[in-house]
């Protein structure tokens, strides 16, 4: 039968519809592109904000429409998220548990003739759902979820409550699938959780411990952390990024808010002056450290004042680019209960935001001209190669030879955003 998966969302969820696609596949299922015809579709939910679920719903739907006789698959934090209110385009809906059970749970759909069933558990969270991934297709850098779950419980977010508790892969589990990755030809591998820098807290283990023991794995060219909080990023943690040049030249921290106000608000762990000084002592380490951020637009009581003062203060952390987001009120959290700002300053917000961002950016691109920069191909159409630099900036390599998985030195000659042009062998 023919497989279509779509993947919203986080990374977290690419790594799961991954191993989704890998078991499928070691089954005989034959994977299909979501766009065509299939037997069955599965949907890979997210709700991180109101657009997330508009189109998750929207995906599903779309699928329905594909093929009526089709087996319609969701699963995911908006399943979970709406476990009372499933909609009726949906033949099997799994939340945050049981994805590792896909093969079983088709078998059974088809063996009780077609009855729509759901895996919607209250104690999801009561163990980590562990997935092994050997390979990526069309990738040339592998994620390696290490963590589920979150217990911030910040004001505005609803991942706590539809992704549960923090818990850990088992360290040796973690160390075996770097390595098969590795073996199997991967030059970089990102770490990825819902709270990954809080891994270790139920196994009796840390963040760093792990660390410590990925950096000496043969052969690993590239190790990448998805996104950690400041707070996560310990004296140790720091030491270990300082010594193994086989952790990039970046981090994404979210900040969330630049202002002390809002961080109160939001429930977040740390004080804007925190932040600041933990950044300092990072941009310390290396050279040419790219950190980048996310940024919410338009929080609850968030004022003028707030906002504008804020502006000032990611220009003098010196950000190298602003994920930025509109506030999206989700039911359930405190921040719904608190005066809500005008979308239209929303929207306005988020304008000036994203224009600093891109002046931030092209400011730390232009540092890199006329310099050598050690690039991991990842595609390469004929007339151009595209890849990334350790610190992630996109350079685009015109007639280039290499092939995905090469790493190559090039030299930067301009910067056309969003890309570094840069040339190799004098080509």
């Amino acid at each position: 039968m023919k497989v279509g998966i779509y993947t919203l969302g986080c990374k977290v969820n690419t790594y799961e519809s991954e191993f989704v696609r890998s078991i499928l596949e070691n089954h005989n299922y034959i994977i299909s592109s979501f766009d065509e015809i299939c037997d069955i579709y599965i949907i890979n939910t997210c709700t991180v904000t109101n657009t997330s679920d508009v189109k998750s719903r929207k995906i599903i739907r779309q699928a329905r429409k594909k093929n009526k006789d089709a087996l319609i698959i969701a699963m995911g934090c908006f399943i979970q998220a709406n476990k009372s209110n499933i909609i009726d385009e949906i033949d099997i809906a799994i939340g945050n548990k049981d994805k590792s059970r896909i093969v079983e749970i088709i078998e059974e759909y088809y063996k009780n003739n077609k009855v729509k069933a759901n895996y919607l558990y209250n104690n999801f969270d009561d163990y980590f759902e562990d997935m092994k991934i050997e390979k990526y297709e069309n990738k040339t850098r592998a994620f390696v979820r290490i963590q589920d779950g979150c217990e911030n419980f910040c004001t505005y977010c609803i991942i706590p409550y539809v992704r549960g508790k923090c818990r850990s892969k088992e360290f040796n589990r973690v160390i075996d699938e770097i390595n098969t990755l590795v073996n199997n030809g991967f030059k970089e591998i990102v770490l990825t959780g819902i709270h990954t820098g809080n891994y270790g807290v139920d196994i009796n283990s840390s963040f760093a411990n792990l660390l410590q023991e990925i950096v000496k794995i043969n052969n690993l060219k590239r190790l990448r952390i998805s996104s950690i909080e400041i707070n996560e990023l310990t004296d140790e943690v720091l030491n270990i990024i300082k010594n193994n040049k086989v952790i990039v030249d970046h981090l994404h921290i979210p900040i969330q808010a630049a202002s002390n106000h809002v961080l109160s608000l939001m429930n977040r762990k740390y004080t804007l002056e925190e932040f600041i000084n933990r950044i300092k002592v990072i941009k310390n380490l290396r050279e040419n450290m790219n950190i980048t951020t996310d940024v919410i637009v338009g929080f609850p009581e968030e004022s003028d004042e707030d906002f504008n003062s804020g502006i000032d203060v990611l220009k003098q952390i010196g950000f190298t680019k602003l994920h930025v987001f509109p506030y999206s009120m989700r039911s359930g959290t405190k921040a719904s209960e608190m005066k809500q700002v005008d979308e239209r300053i929303k929207k306005e917000r988020v304008k000036k935001l994203l224009m600093i961002s891109k002046e931030l950016e092209i400011n730390y691109m232009t540092k890199f001209i006329d310099k050598k920069v050690e690039v991991l191909i990842e595609t390469n159409n004929g007339k151009y190669a595209l890849g990334h630099t350790t610190n992630y900036l996109h350079v685009k390599i015109y007639n280039c030879n290499y092939k995905s998985e090469d790493i190559v030195e090039a030299h930067i000659i301009e910067c056309s955003y969003p890309f570094l042009i840069g040339e190799v062998n004098g080509r």
